[in-house]
Protein backbone atom coordinates (compact mmCIF):
# COMPACT_ATOMS: atom_id res chain seq x y z
CA UNK A 1 0.00 0.00 0.00
CA UNK A 2 1.13 3.53 -0.70
CA UNK A 3 1.42 6.14 2.06
CA UNK A 4 -1.73 7.86 0.76
CA UNK A 5 -3.71 4.60 0.85
CA UNK A 6 -2.52 3.92 4.41
CA UNK A 7 -3.64 7.40 5.44
CA UNK A 8 -7.11 6.90 3.92
CA UNK A 9 -7.42 3.43 5.51
CA UNK A 10 -6.71 4.94 8.95
CA UNK A 11 -10.13 6.67 9.03
CA UNK A 12 -12.31 3.54 9.34
CA UNK A 13 -9.86 2.11 11.88
CA UNK A 14 -10.13 5.27 13.95
CA UNK A 15 -13.93 5.30 13.74
CA UNK A 16 -14.03 1.64 14.82
CA UNK A 17 -11.95 2.38 17.92
CA UNK A 18 -14.15 5.34 18.81
CA UNK A 19 -17.36 3.30 18.46
CA UNK A 20 -15.76 0.59 20.62
CA UNK A 21 -15.64 3.32 23.31
CA UNK A 22 -11.87 3.69 23.29
CA UNK A 23 -11.17 7.29 24.48
CA UNK A 24 -10.89 9.63 21.50
CA UNK A 25 -7.44 10.91 22.48
CA UNK A 26 -6.07 7.39 22.89
CA UNK A 27 -7.69 6.28 19.63
CA UNK A 28 -6.03 9.05 17.62
CA UNK A 29 -2.71 8.46 19.37
CA UNK A 30 -2.68 4.70 18.68
CA UNK A 31 -3.73 5.06 15.03
CA UNK A 32 -1.18 7.83 14.48
CA UNK A 33 1.61 5.83 16.12
CA UNK A 34 0.75 2.63 14.23
CA UNK A 35 0.42 4.53 10.97
CA UNK A 36 3.84 6.18 11.36
CA UNK A 37 5.47 2.82 12.06
CA UNK A 38 3.81 1.31 8.97
CA UNK A 39 4.60 4.21 6.61
CA UNK A 40 8.25 4.59 7.71
CA UNK A 41 8.92 0.82 7.99
CA UNK A 42 10.28 1.12 11.52
CA UNK A 43 9.94 2.66 14.95
CA UNK A 44 12.72 5.27 14.77
CA UNK A 45 10.60 8.10 13.26
CA UNK A 46 7.52 7.22 15.32
CA UNK A 47 9.38 7.14 18.66
CA UNK A 48 11.35 10.25 17.77
CA UNK A 49 8.10 12.06 17.03
CA UNK A 50 6.65 10.74 20.28
CA UNK A 51 9.36 12.57 22.18
CA UNK A 52 9.19 15.82 20.20
CA UNK A 53 5.38 15.98 19.87
CA UNK A 54 4.86 15.47 23.59
CA UNK A 55 7.28 18.27 24.47
CA UNK A 56 6.01 20.77 21.89
CA UNK A 57 2.37 20.11 22.84
CA UNK A 58 2.71 20.49 26.59
CA UNK A 59 5.22 23.36 26.47
CA UNK A 60 2.96 25.50 24.26
CA UNK A 61 2.38 28.87 25.92
CA UNK A 62 -0.90 29.34 24.05
CA UNK A 63 -2.43 26.26 25.69
CA UNK A 64 -2.03 27.73 29.17
CA UNK A 65 -5.18 29.72 28.45
CA UNK A 66 -7.25 26.50 28.70
CA UNK A 67 -6.84 25.74 32.44
CA UNK A 68 -7.25 29.44 33.25
CA UNK A 69 -10.64 29.66 31.54
CA UNK A 70 -11.75 26.36 33.10
CA UNK A 71 -10.72 27.58 36.54
CA UNK A 72 -12.53 30.87 35.94
CA UNK A 73 -15.74 28.93 35.25
CA UNK A 74 -15.40 26.93 38.50
CA UNK A 75 -14.77 30.05 40.55
CA UNK A 76 -17.77 31.75 38.90
CA UNK A 77 -19.99 28.88 40.01
CA UNK A 78 -18.66 29.02 43.57
CA UNK A 79 -19.20 32.78 43.64
CA UNK A 80 -22.92 32.40 42.98
CA UNK A 81 -22.68 34.26 39.67
CA UNK A 82 -24.94 31.76 37.90
CA UNK A 83 -27.69 32.31 40.48
CA UNK A 84 -27.32 36.10 40.31
CA UNK A 85 -27.60 36.05 36.52
CA UNK A 86 -30.71 33.90 36.59
CA UNK A 87 -32.44 35.97 39.28
CA UNK A 88 -31.73 39.20 37.40
CA UNK A 89 -33.03 37.83 34.09
CA UNK A 90 -36.03 36.24 35.82
CA UNK A 91 -36.95 39.53 37.47
CA UNK A 92 -37.35 41.27 34.11
CA UNK A 93 -38.69 38.38 32.00
CA UNK A 94 -40.26 35.84 34.39
CA UNK A 95 -43.80 37.27 34.34
CA UNK A 96 -44.10 36.92 30.56
CA UNK A 97 -45.43 33.81 28.86
CA UNK A 98 -42.41 31.49 28.76
CA UNK A 99 -40.46 34.16 30.63
CA UNK A 100 -38.69 31.87 33.11
CA UNK A 101 -37.40 29.79 30.17
CA UNK A 102 -36.27 33.01 28.43
CA UNK A 103 -34.53 34.05 31.66
CA UNK A 104 -32.71 30.71 31.64
CA UNK A 105 -31.39 31.44 28.15
CA UNK A 106 -30.29 34.92 29.20
CA UNK A 107 -28.53 33.53 32.27
CA UNK A 108 -26.79 30.86 30.15
CA UNK A 109 -25.56 33.57 27.78
CA UNK A 110 -24.23 35.62 30.68
CA UNK A 111 -22.58 32.66 32.37
CA UNK A 112 -21.08 31.55 29.04
CA UNK A 113 -19.29 34.91 28.91
CA UNK A 114 -17.21 33.90 31.94
CA UNK A 115 -17.14 30.11 31.59
CA UNK A 116 -16.07 28.97 28.11
CA UNK A 117 -17.47 25.43 28.36
CA UNK A 118 -20.77 24.19 26.97
CA UNK A 119 -21.18 21.18 29.24
CA UNK A 120 -20.24 23.18 32.34
CA UNK A 121 -22.73 25.91 31.46
CA UNK A 122 -25.52 23.37 30.91
CA UNK A 123 -24.79 21.55 34.18
CA UNK A 124 -24.41 24.72 36.26
CA UNK A 125 -27.49 26.50 34.95
CA UNK A 126 -29.46 23.25 35.17
CA UNK A 127 -28.92 23.14 38.92
CA UNK A 128 -29.97 26.80 39.24
CA UNK A 129 -32.89 27.11 36.81
CA UNK A 130 -34.49 23.66 36.70
CA UNK A 131 -36.11 23.92 40.18
CA UNK A 132 -37.55 27.34 39.28
CA UNK A 133 -38.98 26.06 36.01
CA UNK A 134 -40.61 23.15 37.84
CA UNK A 135 -41.96 25.44 40.55
CA UNK A 136 -43.82 27.64 38.06
CA UNK A 137 -45.41 24.78 36.13
CA UNK A 138 -43.15 24.42 33.09
CA UNK A 139 -43.34 21.05 31.34
CA UNK A 140 -40.42 18.72 32.02
CA UNK A 141 -39.44 18.17 28.39
CA UNK A 142 -39.63 21.88 27.59
CA UNK A 143 -37.53 22.76 30.67
CA UNK A 144 -34.76 20.27 29.96
CA UNK A 145 -34.66 21.17 26.25
CA UNK A 146 -34.37 24.88 27.09
CA UNK A 147 -31.44 24.35 29.45
CA UNK A 148 -29.70 21.93 27.09
CA UNK A 149 -29.90 24.51 24.28
CA UNK A 150 -28.84 27.34 26.58
CA UNK A 151 -25.76 25.35 27.55
CA UNK A 152 -24.43 25.56 24.01
CA UNK A 153 -24.04 29.32 24.46
CA UNK A 154 -21.22 28.63 26.91
CA UNK A 155 -18.79 27.70 24.20
CA UNK A 156 -19.86 30.21 21.54
CA UNK A 157 -19.97 33.47 23.50
CA UNK A 158 -16.36 34.53 24.20
CA UNK A 159 -14.23 33.41 25.90
CA UNK A 160 -14.33 29.90 24.43
CA UNK A 161 -11.90 27.04 25.02
CA UNK A 162 -12.70 25.38 21.68
CA UNK A 163 -12.09 28.62 19.77
CA UNK A 164 -8.68 28.81 21.45
CA UNK A 165 -7.85 25.31 20.20
CA UNK A 166 -9.08 26.21 16.69
CA UNK A 167 -6.92 29.34 16.72
CA UNK A 168 -3.85 27.28 17.63
CA UNK A 169 -4.58 24.65 14.97
CA UNK A 170 -5.08 27.19 12.17
CA UNK A 171 -2.58 29.80 13.46
CA UNK A 172 -5.21 32.53 13.79
CA UNK A 173 -5.45 35.43 16.20
CA UNK A 174 -7.40 34.40 19.32
CA UNK A 175 -8.67 37.91 20.03
CA UNK A 176 -10.05 38.26 16.49
CA UNK A 177 -11.86 34.93 16.77
CA UNK A 178 -13.42 36.00 20.07
CA UNK A 179 -14.53 39.28 18.51
CA UNK A 180 -16.08 37.55 15.49
CA UNK A 181 -17.99 35.04 17.64
CA UNK A 182 -19.71 37.77 19.64
CA UNK A 183 -22.55 38.65 17.21
CA UNK A 184 -23.32 34.98 16.32
CA UNK A 185 -23.50 34.29 20.06
CA UNK A 186 -26.03 37.06 20.60
CA UNK A 187 -28.00 35.83 17.57
CA UNK A 188 -28.07 32.37 19.11
CA UNK A 189 -29.54 33.70 22.36
CA UNK A 190 -32.10 35.78 20.44
CA UNK A 191 -33.04 32.80 18.27
CA UNK A 192 -33.62 30.63 21.35
CA UNK A 193 -35.85 33.29 22.90
CA UNK A 194 -37.90 33.41 19.68
CA UNK A 195 -38.09 29.59 19.67
CA UNK A 196 -39.43 29.67 23.24
CA UNK A 197 -41.99 32.30 22.30
CA UNK A 198 -43.24 30.17 19.38
CA UNK A 199 -43.29 26.99 21.47
CA UNK A 200 -45.41 28.41 24.30
CA UNK A 201 -47.90 29.80 21.79
CA UNK A 202 -48.25 26.42 20.11
CA UNK A 203 -48.33 24.54 23.45
CA UNK A 204 -49.72 26.97 26.05
CA UNK A 205 -49.98 24.27 28.71
CA UNK A 206 -46.18 23.75 28.66
CA UNK A 207 -45.43 27.02 30.49
CA UNK A 208 -46.88 28.29 33.74
CA UNK A 209 -47.14 31.85 34.96
CA UNK A 210 -45.12 33.80 37.50
CA UNK A 211 -46.28 36.98 39.26
CA UNK A 212 -44.42 40.17 38.30
CA UNK A 213 -41.55 41.25 40.53
CA UNK A 214 -41.60 44.80 41.93
CA UNK A 215 -39.20 47.17 40.18
CA UNK A 216 -37.21 47.69 43.36
CA UNK A 217 -36.47 43.94 43.51
CA UNK A 218 -35.61 43.87 39.80
CA UNK A 219 -32.97 46.56 40.16
CA UNK A 220 -31.67 44.97 43.35
CA UNK A 221 -31.21 41.67 41.48
CA UNK A 222 -29.58 43.53 38.61
CA UNK A 223 -27.10 45.09 41.00
CA UNK A 224 -25.81 41.65 42.00
CA UNK A 225 -24.78 40.97 38.38
CA UNK A 226 -21.96 43.55 38.53
CA UNK A 227 -19.23 40.90 39.16
CA UNK A 228 -20.09 39.17 35.87
CA UNK A 229 -20.03 42.43 33.93
CA UNK A 230 -16.77 43.44 35.62
CA UNK A 231 -14.98 40.17 34.85
CA UNK A 232 -16.29 39.94 31.29
CA UNK A 233 -15.46 43.58 30.55
CA UNK A 234 -11.99 43.27 32.06
CA UNK A 235 -11.07 40.00 30.33
CA UNK A 236 -12.62 40.42 26.88
CA UNK A 237 -12.27 44.20 26.76
CA UNK A 238 -8.67 44.01 27.96
CA UNK A 239 -7.82 41.49 25.25
CA UNK A 240 -9.45 43.58 22.50
CA UNK A 241 -7.84 46.82 23.69
CA UNK A 242 -4.41 45.22 23.85
CA UNK A 243 -3.96 45.63 27.61
CA UNK A 244 -2.87 42.02 27.86
CA UNK A 245 -2.62 38.85 25.78
CA UNK A 246 -5.42 36.25 25.79
CA UNK A 247 -3.41 34.08 28.18
CA UNK A 248 -2.84 36.98 30.55
CA UNK A 249 -6.52 37.91 30.22
CA UNK A 250 -7.54 34.38 31.21
CA UNK A 251 -5.27 34.57 34.28
CA UNK A 252 -6.75 37.95 35.23
CA UNK A 253 -10.27 36.50 34.82
CA UNK A 254 -9.47 33.47 36.99
CA UNK A 255 -8.01 35.71 39.70
CA UNK A 256 -10.98 38.10 39.51
CA UNK A 257 -13.64 35.40 39.74
CA UNK A 258 -11.69 33.70 42.53
CA UNK A 259 -11.55 36.95 44.49
CA UNK A 260 -15.29 37.53 44.02
CA UNK A 261 -16.06 33.92 45.06
CA UNK A 262 -13.96 34.42 48.20
CA UNK A 263 -15.72 37.69 49.02
CA UNK A 264 -19.11 35.98 48.58
CA UNK A 265 -18.09 33.15 50.89
CA UNK A 266 -18.11 30.43 48.26
CA UNK A 267 -14.34 29.97 48.08
CA UNK A 268 -12.44 28.49 51.01
CA UNK A 269 -9.53 26.12 51.47
CA UNK A 270 -11.63 23.05 50.73
CA UNK A 271 -13.44 24.39 47.65
CA UNK A 272 -10.20 25.93 46.36
CA UNK A 273 -8.50 22.53 46.39
CA UNK A 274 -11.53 20.94 44.78
CA UNK A 275 -11.52 23.59 42.02
CA UNK A 276 -7.85 22.95 41.31
CA UNK A 277 -8.42 19.19 41.11
CA UNK A 278 -11.45 19.48 38.80
CA UNK A 279 -9.56 21.94 36.59
CA UNK A 280 -6.51 19.65 36.53
CA UNK A 281 -8.61 16.65 35.48
CA UNK A 282 -10.39 18.57 32.72
CA UNK A 283 -7.11 20.08 31.51
CA UNK A 284 -5.40 16.68 31.46
CA UNK A 285 -8.25 15.24 29.40
CA UNK A 286 -8.14 18.13 26.92
CA UNK A 287 -4.34 18.06 26.66
CA UNK A 288 -4.27 14.32 26.03
CA UNK A 289 -6.83 14.75 23.24
CA UNK A 290 -4.66 17.55 21.82
CA UNK A 291 -1.60 15.26 21.99
CA UNK A 292 -3.42 12.38 20.30
CA UNK A 293 -4.74 14.70 17.60
CA UNK A 294 -1.28 16.18 17.05
CA UNK A 295 0.20 12.72 16.61
CA UNK A 296 -2.56 11.57 14.25
CA UNK A 297 -2.51 14.77 12.22
CA UNK A 298 1.27 14.51 11.90
CA UNK A 299 0.80 11.04 10.45
CA UNK A 300 -1.84 12.35 8.00
CA UNK A 301 0.48 15.17 6.93
CA UNK A 302 3.19 12.60 6.17
CA UNK A 303 0.78 10.61 4.00
CA UNK A 304 -0.34 13.89 2.30
CA UNK A 305 -4.03 13.09 2.77
CA UNK A 306 -5.05 16.73 3.52
CA UNK A 307 -3.13 18.12 0.54
CA UNK A 308 -4.42 15.46 -1.84
CA UNK A 309 -7.99 15.98 -0.62
CA UNK A 310 -7.73 19.74 -1.14
CA UNK A 311 -6.32 19.29 -4.65
CA UNK A 312 -9.03 16.75 -5.50
CA UNK A 313 -11.89 18.97 -4.34
CA UNK A 314 -10.51 21.99 -6.22
CA UNK A 315 -10.02 19.94 -9.39
CA UNK A 316 -13.69 18.87 -9.33
CA UNK A 317 -14.74 22.44 -10.05
CA UNK A 318 -17.37 22.45 -7.31
CA UNK A 319 -18.67 25.76 -6.06
CA UNK A 320 -17.01 26.84 -2.79
CA UNK A 321 -20.48 27.22 -1.29
CA UNK A 322 -21.36 23.62 -2.15
CA UNK A 323 -18.15 22.39 -0.54
CA UNK A 324 -18.80 24.49 2.57
CA UNK A 325 -22.36 23.17 2.81
CA UNK A 326 -21.18 19.55 2.59
CA UNK A 327 -18.55 20.11 5.28
CA UNK A 328 -21.05 21.77 7.61
CA UNK A 329 -23.51 18.91 7.03
CA UNK A 330 -20.75 16.47 7.97
CA UNK A 331 -20.13 18.36 11.21
CA UNK A 332 -23.85 18.45 11.96
CA UNK A 333 -24.15 14.67 11.69
CA UNK A 334 -20.94 13.70 13.51
CA UNK A 335 -21.43 16.42 16.11
CA UNK A 336 -24.19 14.18 17.48
CA UNK A 337 -21.66 11.41 18.11
CA UNK A 338 -18.51 13.20 19.30
CA UNK A 339 -17.75 16.15 21.54
CA UNK A 340 -16.89 19.46 19.90
CA UNK A 341 -13.21 19.53 20.91
CA UNK A 342 -12.52 16.05 19.51
CA UNK A 343 -14.36 16.83 16.29
CA UNK A 344 -12.39 20.00 15.69
CA UNK A 345 -9.02 18.46 16.54
CA UNK A 346 -9.70 15.50 14.28
CA UNK A 347 -11.16 17.25 11.24
CA UNK A 348 -9.80 20.80 11.03
CA UNK A 349 -6.35 19.69 9.76
CA UNK A 350 -8.20 17.87 6.96
CA UNK A 351 -10.94 20.35 6.05
CA UNK A 352 -9.12 23.63 6.66
CA UNK A 353 -6.73 23.21 3.67
CA UNK A 354 -9.78 22.50 1.50
CA UNK A 355 -11.58 25.67 2.61
CA UNK A 356 -8.39 27.73 2.34
CA UNK A 357 -8.01 26.69 -1.30
CA UNK A 358 -11.50 27.99 -2.15
CA UNK A 359 -12.32 31.50 -3.38
CA UNK A 360 -15.43 32.78 -1.59
CA UNK A 361 -15.03 36.31 -2.92
CA UNK A 362 -15.35 37.91 0.51
CA UNK A 363 -13.09 40.77 -0.55
CA UNK A 364 -12.10 42.40 -3.82
CA UNK A 365 -9.11 44.57 -4.66
CA UNK A 366 -11.33 47.37 -6.02
CA UNK A 367 -13.48 47.36 -2.89
CA UNK A 368 -10.53 47.67 -0.52
CA UNK A 369 -8.93 50.37 -2.67
CA UNK A 370 -12.21 52.29 -2.69
CA UNK A 371 -12.51 52.11 1.10
CA UNK A 372 -8.95 53.33 1.60
CA UNK A 373 -9.39 56.10 -0.99
CA UNK A 374 -12.63 57.34 0.56
CA UNK A 375 -10.93 57.64 3.93
CA UNK A 376 -8.52 60.14 2.35
CA UNK A 377 -11.00 61.90 0.06
CA UNK A 378 -13.46 62.73 2.84
CA UNK A 379 -10.88 65.07 4.34
CA UNK A 380 -10.47 66.84 1.01
CA UNK A 381 -14.10 68.01 1.01
CA UNK A 382 -15.10 71.46 2.39
CA UNK A 383 -15.45 71.23 6.18
CA UNK A 384 -16.32 73.46 9.11
CA UNK A 385 -13.49 75.39 10.73
CA UNK A 386 -13.67 73.42 14.01
CA UNK A 387 -13.66 70.11 12.10
CA UNK A 388 -10.50 71.20 10.27
CA UNK A 389 -8.82 72.13 13.54
CA UNK A 390 -9.74 68.76 15.04
CA UNK A 391 -8.43 66.92 11.97
CA UNK A 392 -5.14 68.84 12.11
CA UNK A 393 -4.65 67.74 15.71
CA UNK A 394 -5.71 64.09 15.31
CA UNK A 395 -4.79 63.06 11.75
CA UNK A 396 -1.38 62.39 10.19
CA UNK A 397 0.14 65.36 8.39
CA UNK A 398 0.39 63.35 5.15
CA UNK A 399 -3.41 63.23 4.85
CA UNK A 400 -3.65 66.98 4.34
CA UNK A 401 -0.53 66.99 2.17
CA UNK A 402 -2.18 64.58 -0.29
CA UNK A 403 -5.36 66.66 -0.35
CA UNK A 404 -3.50 69.89 -1.04
CA UNK A 405 -1.29 68.51 -3.83
CA UNK A 406 -3.91 66.52 -5.81
CA UNK A 407 -5.14 68.16 -8.99
CA UNK A 408 -8.93 68.49 -9.35
CA UNK A 409 -8.99 66.23 -12.41
CA UNK A 410 -7.11 63.54 -10.44
CA UNK A 411 -9.70 63.73 -7.67
CA UNK A 412 -12.50 63.41 -10.22
CA UNK A 413 -10.84 60.43 -11.93
CA UNK A 414 -10.48 58.67 -8.58
CA UNK A 415 -14.13 59.32 -7.72
CA UNK A 416 -15.21 58.02 -11.13
CA UNK A 417 -13.15 54.83 -10.70
CA UNK A 418 -14.73 54.24 -7.29
CA UNK A 419 -18.25 54.84 -8.66
CA UNK A 420 -17.64 52.36 -11.51
CA UNK A 421 -16.16 49.72 -9.17
CA UNK A 422 -12.86 49.82 -11.05
CA UNK A 423 -9.42 49.24 -9.57
CA UNK A 424 -7.27 52.30 -8.95
CA UNK A 425 -4.10 52.80 -10.95
CA UNK A 426 -0.68 52.91 -9.30
CA UNK A 427 -0.52 56.66 -9.99
CA UNK A 428 -3.89 57.26 -8.32
CA UNK A 429 -2.88 55.30 -5.21
CA UNK A 430 0.40 57.24 -5.08
CA UNK A 431 -1.50 60.53 -5.16
CA UNK A 432 -3.74 59.31 -2.34
CA UNK A 433 -0.84 57.99 -0.32
CA UNK A 434 -2.36 54.49 0.01
CA UNK A 435 -0.97 51.07 -0.80
CA UNK A 436 -3.54 48.34 -1.38
CA UNK A 437 -2.09 45.48 -3.38
CA UNK A 438 -3.57 42.19 -4.49
CA UNK A 439 -1.22 40.33 -2.15
CA UNK A 440 -2.50 42.30 0.84
CA UNK A 441 -6.11 41.65 -0.16
CA UNK A 442 -5.43 37.92 -0.47
CA UNK A 443 -3.84 37.81 2.99
CA UNK A 444 -6.78 39.62 4.60
CA UNK A 445 -9.33 37.46 2.76
CA UNK A 446 -7.53 34.28 3.87
CA UNK A 447 -7.78 35.49 7.48
CA UNK A 448 -11.46 36.37 7.07
CA UNK A 449 -12.25 32.94 5.60
CA UNK A 450 -10.39 31.17 8.41
CA UNK A 451 -12.22 33.11 11.12
CA UNK A 452 -15.62 32.85 9.45
CA UNK A 453 -15.18 29.10 8.90
CA UNK A 454 -14.07 28.62 12.51
CA UNK A 455 -17.18 30.30 13.89
CA UNK A 456 -19.45 28.33 11.53
CA UNK A 457 -17.83 25.02 12.49
CA UNK A 458 -18.15 25.81 16.19
CA UNK A 459 -21.86 26.62 15.79
CA UNK A 460 -22.65 23.48 13.78
CA UNK A 461 -20.72 21.19 16.11
CA UNK A 462 -22.56 22.71 19.08
CA UNK A 463 -25.89 22.00 17.36
CA UNK A 464 -24.87 18.35 17.58
CA UNK A 465 -24.82 18.63 21.37
CA UNK A 466 -28.61 19.08 21.38
CA UNK A 467 -29.53 16.98 18.34
CA UNK A 468 -31.37 13.71 19.15
CA UNK A 469 -30.76 10.92 19.71
CA UNK A 470 -27.29 11.27 21.28
CA UNK A 471 -26.78 14.99 21.98
CA UNK A 472 -24.64 15.10 25.13
CA UNK A 473 -26.26 18.21 26.63
CA UNK A 474 -29.62 16.44 26.49
CA UNK A 475 -28.34 13.59 28.66
CA UNK A 476 -26.64 15.93 31.14
CA UNK A 477 -29.81 17.95 31.77
CA UNK A 478 -32.16 14.97 31.61
CA UNK A 479 -30.09 13.22 34.29
CA UNK A 480 -31.05 16.08 36.65
CA UNK A 481 -34.76 15.41 36.08
CA UNK A 482 -35.34 11.67 36.12
CA UNK A 483 -39.13 12.11 35.99
CA UNK A 484 -38.98 13.64 32.50
CA UNK A 485 -39.00 11.16 29.63
CA UNK A 486 -36.18 11.56 27.13
CA UNK A 487 -38.67 11.51 24.25
CA UNK A 488 -40.33 14.65 25.68
CA UNK A 489 -36.96 16.41 25.70
CA UNK A 490 -36.33 15.27 22.12
CA UNK A 491 -39.64 16.73 20.91
CA UNK A 492 -39.13 20.11 22.56
CA UNK A 493 -35.48 20.53 21.60
CA UNK A 494 -36.25 20.32 17.87
CA UNK A 495 -37.53 23.92 18.04
CA UNK A 496 -34.08 25.01 19.22
CA UNK A 497 -32.34 22.86 16.61
CA UNK A 498 -34.48 24.55 13.92
CA UNK A 499 -33.43 27.95 15.31
CA UNK A 500 -29.77 26.91 15.08
CA UNK A 501 -30.08 25.70 11.49
CA UNK A 502 -31.77 28.95 10.44
CA UNK A 503 -28.94 30.88 12.13
CA UNK A 504 -26.29 28.84 10.31
CA UNK A 505 -28.01 29.50 6.96
CA UNK A 506 -28.06 33.25 7.71
CA UNK A 507 -24.38 33.32 8.72
CA UNK A 508 -23.37 31.35 5.61
CA UNK A 509 -25.41 33.59 3.32
CA UNK A 510 -24.18 36.81 4.98
CA UNK A 511 -20.55 36.39 6.15
CA UNK A 512 -20.45 40.11 6.97
CA UNK A 513 -22.52 39.43 10.12
CA UNK A 514 -19.67 37.39 11.55
CA UNK A 515 -16.88 39.57 10.18
CA UNK A 516 -18.43 43.00 10.87
CA UNK A 517 -16.68 43.60 14.24
CA UNK A 518 -13.39 42.57 12.65
CA UNK A 519 -13.89 44.90 9.68
CA UNK A 520 -14.75 47.84 11.93
CA UNK A 521 -11.59 47.42 13.98
CA UNK A 522 -9.19 47.16 11.02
Amino acid sequence: MTALEIGIASFPVLMLLIFLRVPIGLSMFLVGLGGLIWVTDGTQVAFGRLKSETYTTFSSYSLTIVPMFLLMGHFATLGGMSTALFKAAEGFLGHRKGGVAMASIGACAGFGAICGSSLATAATMGRVALPELKQYGYAGGFSTATLAAGGTLGILIPPSVVLVIYAILTEQNIAKLFLSAFIPGLLAALGYVIAISIYVRLFPESAGTRPPVPWAERFAALFHVWPVLLVFGLVVGGIYLGWFTPTEGAAVGAFGTGLIAWMNGGLNRETLGESFMVTARSTAMIFFIVLGAGFYNGFLALTKVPQELADFVVSQGLSPWVVLTLILAFYLVFGCLMDSLSMILLTIPIFFPVISAMDFGLLSLAEMQANAAQEVLKYCEPRFFLQVLWDIVTLPKDTFLHCSTMAPDMVESIKMAIANGAELSREQMKELGIRVTEGRVNRIEAEYVAIWFGVLVLIVVEVGLITPPVGMNLFIINAMDRKTKMIDTYKAVMFFVASDIIRVIILVAFPVITLLPLMLTQ
